[in-house]
């Protein structure tokens, strides 16, 4: 476009020029006069043209700059748009893969809760078959099991027992044929197999015959696992009437235990009364009956275990058809109390002191309280079961 205004520019001065020639044929009609007129009027007239169409590209190119500026925002903005939505996408992908995972999540622990349940059923009755068929052949009928909670450290306690109310040698093997009470150590196992606590545990069970072995691993924070042992597993050794957890350092008048159960033979669901929480024994000392022993023996792969393993039994029995019963011989403190109670003729079953959840310093003072409170050597063989 500029170049034709400059064209234009151009040619109107050679259009003067061109008319000069002529002057003498048209010299008649107009003057010199008007001849320059008309000469300034088009070259004035050409730049006058030529300076519109340069502004006229100007302006073109000022309406090209802002376009382009235009779309460049407009590019922009798209592109923001667009990778606004690209984000949304992935987020909402990753929602759905979250919720997919979710629901594979509950998949799972819903199957992992019926294969836990087919698998607690089979064991369950797997124990079941096992007490069939050990009743009627390796199963001894007995009156009681006492079994005594100790430890790998315990030695010098299961000592002061020995030598005060814990028959031993022959005296222990005939308390268990003539008069039907078994009284046994009860002890599993340490984490190491065949470790030095469980050769000394092999060593003093050769001399008393005095133990009963568990398949458990032992430590204090394992107490529950190991009452549900024990019961379970003297259910399967014995068909006793009656089960009977005591600690090492507890003294018991067996006779006086032996007969206070008597009464209560025919009771089939025999438990005991707690204080604090729901209703469970004290963890000294209590008795439950076979058919209680039986059910802990049964469901044990689903029966829980709380820190406690008083209150834990205490549980186990909370939707059975239990009767519970508080009988204060089975919780005497030691001398002077159990000593006026047997002057009384009211001998208690067991005695220790509630502060020290046995008697204090059993070690040293289970001969005294034996001495003072116990009932006698013979009063176990003279106990009408």
């Amino acid at each position: 476009m500029y170049f034709y205004c400059a064209l234009l520019s151009l040619l109107v001065p050679f259009s003067c020029l061109f008319i000069r020639p002529m002057k003498t044929k048209i010299s008649k009609r107009l003057s010199l006069t008007w001849v320059s007129l008309l000469c300034i009027s088009c070259f004035f007239l050409g730049a006058m043209f030529n300076s519109r169409f340069r502004g006229s590209d100007s302006g073109s190119q000022l309406m090209l700059h802002r376009r382009d500026q235009e779309v460049n925002v407009v590019t922009e903005e798209y592109a923001h748009e667009k990778k606004k939505s690209q984000e949304k996408d992935v987020i909402q992908e990753v929602l759905k893969t979250h919720k997919a995972i979710e629901s594979l999540d509950k998949s799972v622990s819903m199957l992992q809760k019926q294969l836990s349940v087919r698998q607690s059923h089979q064991q369950i009755v797997d124990v079941a078959r096992t007490n069939t068929s050990t009743e009627g052949s390796q199963r001894k009928k007995v009156f009681m099991v006492i079994g005594i909670n100790t430890a790998f450290s315990s030695r010098q306690r299961r000592d002061s027992l020995r030598d005060s109310w814990m028959p031993q040698g022959e005296k222990l093997e005939k308390l268990e044929k003539e008069k039907g009470i078994v009284v046994k150590f009860m002890i599993g196992h340490s984490a190491i197999p065949h470790s030095i606590v469980d050769k000394e545990i092999d060593s003093e069970d050769a001399q008393y015959k005095d133990f009963f072995r568990l398949d458990h691993v032992e430590g204090y924070y394992n107490l529950s696992a190991k009452t549900k042992t024990f019961f379970s597993s003297a259910v399967a050794t014995w068909d006793s009437e009656f089960y009977v957890k005591i600690d090492d350092d507890v003294h018991v008048n067996l006779g006086m235990l032996a007969s206070t159960l008597a009464l209560h033979r025919h009771k089939p669901r025999f438990g005991e009364e707690g204080n604090k929480y729901f209703r469970h024994a004290t963890g000294q000392i209590y008795a439950i009956s076979k058919d209680l022993a039986t059910y802990i023996s049964n469901n044990q792969p689903i029966l829980h275990k709380y820190a406690n393993e008083d209150v834990t039994l205490g549980s186990w029995f909370l939707g059975l058809e239990v009767e519970h019963i508080d009988d204060r011989n089975f919780c005497c403190g030691t001398p002077p109390v159990c000593e006026m109670r047997a002057e009384v003729g009211d001998v208690c079953v067991a005695s220790f002191d509630w502060k020290c959840s046995g008697v204090c310093k059993s070690v040293d003072r289970m001969w005294l309280v034996h001495a003072v409170c116990g009932e006698g050597d013979q009063a176990v063989w003279d106990a009408n079961l």
